[in-house]
């Protein structure tokens, strides 16, 4: 299923960004774009993408974007800037010198330095904002996901409005062709056989019966429905539906005796390829 999500937070090293994109997929594959500092994680950001997703190609890149030196906190050692006091104040005793100015102290080594996140507190803060990304890449496919499920119901409503009026011609079609076989032969004026021509008027029948393929689309339409109120992953169970109902759908238009009934093959067609190609963007 399409979706994007964006998460950013701020860490001793810079902002930290997570993006996420996914797409239609048979199974989950998931490609990531890590800085080197954070290579070390992917396999624990594939275990995390699997719990929290079936299928999809997801392609997710994370970034740090440095802060700016300006911006940057500074700590002062203040047991290292004792000792240094201590040091210079023994040194002015024995030589007549001018103590050192602060920006003079603030230059000796280990007196003042700017504050690192530790590598454990980087990787846990990617660990948990890949988190965040990936409830919020959720929360965006579920929405997507029951807009996907509403149009497919009304795809299938219809679908069933289809067969329910096929359902109904086909007594009479059949009456028809019946009427039309014994009409030709009384215009021919000929004698048959009463007992062969019952036989070719079922057989005709049974060709042209499609009671088991309505039914058939009856039951695969109530399985979709069965599977699009459980709600949950059924992206795959939807695929094979579409399969089935397209074989009944195929099987109709080949039995049809008449335009109507083509009429009504080729629209469960159409309505079933609309709901297909949807159906490639579930999960």
């Amino acid at each position: 299923m399409t979706a994007f999500a964006r998460e950013s937070s701020n860490t001793g090293q810079g902002v930290l960004t997570v993006e996420l994109r996914t797409v239609n997929h048979r199974y989950l594959d998931c490609s990531f774009k890590l800085p080197d500092s954070l290579r070390v994680l992917e396999t624990r950001l594939r275990e995390l993408a699997a719990r929290k997703l079936a299928r999809g190609k997801v392609d997710c890149m994370i970034r740090i974007q440095p802060l700016p030196e300006r911006s940057a906190t500074l700590e002062i050692n203040q047991e290292q800037l004792k000792q240094l006091a201590a040091a210079s104040d023994c040194v002015s005793k024995v030589i007549d010198i001018c103590k050192p100015t602060a920006l003079e102290v603030l230059q000796f080594p280990g007196i003042c330095s700017a504050p690192e996140q530790s590598e454990e507190e980087l990787h846990q803060a990617a660990l948990n904002l890949f988190e965040t990304a990936l409830a919020t890449l959720a929360d965006n496919r579920a929405r997507e996901g029951q807009k996907l499920s509403a149009m497919i119901g009304e795809r299938i409503d219809q679908v069933e409005a289809e067969v329910a009026v096929t359902r109904k011609r086909v007594p009479e079609l059949l009456q028809q062709q019946r009427d039309k076989v014994i009409s030709r032969i009384e215009e021919l004026d000929v004698e048959v056989d009463q007992g062969r021509l019952e036989q070719e008027l079922v057989h005709m029948s049974q060709k042209a019966d499609v009671d088991e393929e309505l039914d058939r689309l009856d039951a695969h339409v109530a399985e979709v429905r069965r599977a699009l109120d459980k709600g949950g992953p059924c992206g795959r169970r939807l695929d094979f539906l579409m399969q089935e109902l397209n074989r009944e759908a195929n099987t109709l238009s080949s039995k049809s005796t008449s335009s109507g009934t083509t009429q009504n093959a080729v629209e469960l067609k159409v309505l079933i390829e609309q709901m297909r190609e949807q159906i490639q963007n579930i999960e």
